[in-house]
C-alpha cells in the first residue's frame, strides 16, 4: 500500500512497467507455453489412486460366465435390428421380461433445427428401451445405469449382447444395494438426451418424448459400454463430456484397476501406455496423449453417451472396445468379469463419488495432472493482457509530454467521446448477434436462391457473416467527436484486453482446454497490435488468430496426432463439417461454445481489428 500511496514510488513503478512491458510479456508467454509443455514431464504429474474408501479394493470374486450367451444375443438382435430396420423394440422388451427385469420403453421425437450433412434429416424418431433390476436388499432410493447406444449398422451389436447376459447373470444375484438400469438407447446422444430428460422430469432441449412411467432411484454412477467385435484387443477409455465436464477421476481409476487385475490391455486417446516416463520418447508420448484430451476437451462435445450424464451431476465413463488385430485378445468373459467388478465396487458406495478431481488432464492411465498445477499455464498468458492493459492505462493517464528541452506542455490531444467507443463495441456484437441468430433463420430463403442444402446454408451463411464482420466496424469511428486521437485506439484497446482477459479467465475455469487454446494463439497477437504503418502486418496476425483459424489448425493437429494426416482440401472439408456439428451440438445438447464464440470470443477479435484500422 505504501508502494502505491507514494507520489514518487508511483511514479518508478509506472516507469518500470512501462519500460519492461515486452520484455516482461514475452517472458510470460514463453513460461506459460514451457509450463504447459512441462505438464507431461514426470515431475509435474501424480499416480492415480482411488480416494474412495469403499472402492479403494478389487479384491471381489468375478464369476460372470457367460461370454457365449453374450454372443447368442448379439447374434439374435443383430438379425431383428436388420429386419426391423432399426432398434427392435419388441425384441429387446421380449428379452428384458424373460430375464426378469421391469421393462419400460420412451418414444422420443427431436425436430433438427437444420438438417444434420450425413443422414439430411429434419426429424429424429425412436424408442428407448430399459429394464431395471430392484435392488433385493434395499429400497429404491439410489441406481446405477449400463447403457449401450443402439447404432445403425452393425456397430454394438456385441454390447448390446454383453448388456442382456450381465442383466441375466445380476438376475440372479442377491447383494445389490442398488437399482440396476439396462438401457438401449437409440439414435445415440439425441436418444440418450431424451432419456435423461424424461428421467429427471425436465425439458432443456426440446425434445418431445412420452412420459416414463418407470424409474429407479436416483443415479449415481452409469456405465456406456461400445463393443462392436466378438473378440476385443483393447479397451479405450473415454472421459470428454458435455462443455469439457470430466468424470470423478476415481471412474477412470476403478476401471484401471480392474483391467489391471484381469490383465485387460486399456489405452486412453487410442494409446497405449508407456512406462518410460523418464525418457524423451516417453515424454513425446505422453505429451500427444494430454494434447488429444485438450483437444477433444475443447471441442465441448461429448465423446460418447456419458458426456450429457455429467449435466446432471452423475459420474459416466464409456467404455470403447477395439479390434486392431494385436496379440492380446479377449473374450466376453474377461470384459464382462471386469464390468461386473465395477458395478459391485460401485454398489458399495455410500455416498456420490466426490473425494477425486473432477478437474484433470490425463498424460496417461496411471498420472495425472490437477488443475492447481496446470491453471498457472493459462495464467501467465493472461498475465500479458494485464501488462498491456496497466501500460495503455499508465499513457493515458499522462496529461504533459516532455519536450527536447525538458519543458512540458499540456498534451492538447482530444478525448474520444463515449459514443466513439461505444459505437464499434456495439457494432461488433450486433455482428455476433448476427453471426448466432440469421444462419438458422434464413436457411429457407437461401436454399430458395441457391442450389444448396439446409445444412449447407447455414454453413455458408455463418461464413459469410463472419467475413463481412471484417469490413463493418473499422470505418464507423471516423465521423465521430475525437476518435481520430490516439487515445481512442488505446482506450478501446484497453478495453478489448481486459475484456479478452475477462473471457478468458471464465471459460478456462469450467473449460481449461478450450482457454488455453483461445489464449495461446489470440493473446500475444492482441497485445502488439496497433494502428500504424504496419498495420497490414497487424491484420494478417489477426487474421491467423481468429476463432475460425484456431479451429482450422486445431483440426489439422488432431488428425496429426492420431497418425491420419489429411491434405488442406480434406481439412477444409472436415472443417465446414465441423462448423455445423458445433452449432447442432449447441441446439441438440446444450453445447456452449458456438454461443461462446459468436457472442463474446468473436466480438471481441472484432474490436481488436477495428483497434488496427483505426484513423
Amino acid at each position: 500500500m505504501g508502494l502505491l500511496s507514494d507520489p514518487n514510488r508511483r511514479q518508478a513503478l509506472s516507469r518500470i512497467i512501462t519500460r519492461l512491458n515486452a520484455p516482461l510479456c514475452v517472458i510470460s508467454y514463453l513460461i506459460g507455453v514451457c509450463w504447459f509443455l512441462g505438464l507431461a514431464f514426470q515431475p509435474f504429474t501424480l499416480r492415480t489412486y482411488i480416494s474412495e474408501n469403499s472402492m479403494g479394493s478389487t479384491m471381489v470374486d468375478e464369476k460372470f460366465i457367460n461370454g457365449d450367451r453374450a454372443l447368442s444375443y448379439a447374434r439374435e438382435f443383430a438379425a431383428h435390428k436388420k429386419s426391423a430396420g432399426g432398434s427392435p423394440v419388441a425384441w429387446l422388451e421380449r428379452t428384458m421380461r424373460g430375464i426378469g427385469l421391469e421393462v419400460y420403453t420412451q418414444s422420443f421425437v427431436r425436430n433438427l433445427p437444420f438438417p444434420d450433412e450425413a443422414t439430411e434429416r429434419f426429424m429424429v424418431k425412436g424408442t428407448n428401451v430399459y429394464g431395471i433390476l430392484r435392488a433385493p436388499r434395499a429400497a429404491s432410493t439410489e441406481s446405477l445405469v449400463l447403457s449401450v447406444p443402439c447404432s445403425e449398422g452393425q456397430n454394438n451389436n456385441q454390447a448390446v449382447g454383453l448388456l442382456l447376459s450381465l442383466a441375466s447373470y445380476f438376475r440372479g444375484q442377491i447383494y445389490w444395494a442398488k437399482d440396476i438400469i439396462f438401457l438401449v438407447n437409440e439414435h445415440d446422444l439425441i436418444g440418450m438426451e431424451a432419456w435423461l430428460e424424461g428421467y429427471h422430469d425436465v425439458n432443456v432441449t426440446e425434445i418431445k418424448s412420452s412420459v416414463m412411467m418407470g424409474r429407479a432411484g436416483a443415479i449415481q454412477a452409469a456405465l456406456s459400454l461400445e463393443i462392436s467385435s466378438d473378440v476385443i484387443t483393447s479397451f479405450d477409455v473415454v472421459v470428454e463430456g458435455l462443455n469439457g465436464q470430466l468424470p470423478n477421476l476415481d471412474m477412470v481409476n476403478l476401471f484401471l484397476a480392474f483391467c489391471q487385475k484381469n490383465q485387460l490391455l486399456c489405452t486412453i486417446q487410442g494409446k497405449l501406455q508407456r512406462n518410460d516416463f523418464d525418457t524423451f520418447p516417453g515424454y513425446i508420448h505422453n505429451l500427444q496423449t494430454m494434447m488429444l484430451m485438450v483437444l477433444k476437451q475443447g471441442s465441448a462435445r461429448p465423446q460418447g453417451d456419458h458426456g450429457l450424464f455429467l449435466r446432471y451431476h452423475i459420474e459416466a465413463i464409456t467404455l470403447r472396445g477395439i479390434n486392431s488385430f494385436r496379440q492380446y485378445k479377449y473374450d466376453m468373459v474377461t470384459i464382462g468379469q471386469t464390468i461386473e467388478g465395477m458395478f459391485r465396487k460401485l454398489n458399495n458406495l455410500s455416498e456420490r463419488l466426490h473425494q477425486s478431481y473432477f478437474f484433470y488432464l490425463l498424460p496417461s492411465l496411471s498420472r495425472f495432472v490437477s488443475i492447481g498445477i496446470y491453471m498457472p499455464a493459462i495464467g501467465f498468458i493472461i498475465l500479458i493482457l494485464i501488462l498491456r492493459s496497466l501500460d495503455l492505462w499508465i499513457k493515458l493517464s499522462r496529461t504533459e509530454v516532455v519536450t527536447e528541452d525538458g519543458a512540458g506542455d499540456v498534451e492538447q490531444d482530444p478525448r474520444p467521446s463515449i459514443l466513439s467507443l461505444a459505437t464499434p463495441i456495439v457494432i461488433c456484437h450486433a455482428t455476433g448477434l448476427s453471426l448466432y441468430y440469421i444462419p438458422v433463420i434464413s436457411q429457407e430463403m437461401a436454399t430458395d436462391h441457391f442450389p444448396v442444402s439446409e445444412s449447407e446454408a447455414v454453413v455458408l451463411i455463418a461464413i459469410a457473416i463472419y467475413v463481412a464482420g471484417l469490413a463493418l466496424p473499422h470505418n464507423t469511428h471516423r465521423a465521430l467527436t475525437g476518435a481520430g486521437s490516439d487515445q481512442g485506439w488505446m482506450t478501446l484497446k484497453l478495453i478489448s484486453l481486459l475484456y479478452l482477459a475477462v473471457q478468458l479467465g471464465c471459460i478456462a475455469v469450467i473449460n481449461f482446454s478450450l482457454g488455453f487454446i483461445l489464449a495461446v494463439t489470440i493473446v500475444p497477437v492482441a497485445a502488439v497490435v496497433q494502428p500504424g504503418s504496419a498495420k497490414l502486418l497487424y491484420a494478417l496476425l489477426l487474421a491467423l488468430v481468429t476463432p475460425a483459424t484456431t479451429l482450422l489448425g486445431s483440426i489439422f493437429l488432431y488428425r496429426e496426432l492420431i497418425e491420419y494426416p489429411v491434405t488442406f482440401l480434406e481439412c477444409w472439408q472436415i472443417f465446414l463439417q465441423a462448423i455445423a456439428g458445433g452449432m447442432l451440438d449447441h441446439y441438440l445438447y446444450g453445447s456452449l461454445l458456438f454461443p461462446f464464440i459468436a457472442l463474446f470470443v468473436y466480438p471481441c477479435w472484432l474490436q481488436l481489428w477495428n483497434v488496427v484500422f483505426w484513423k
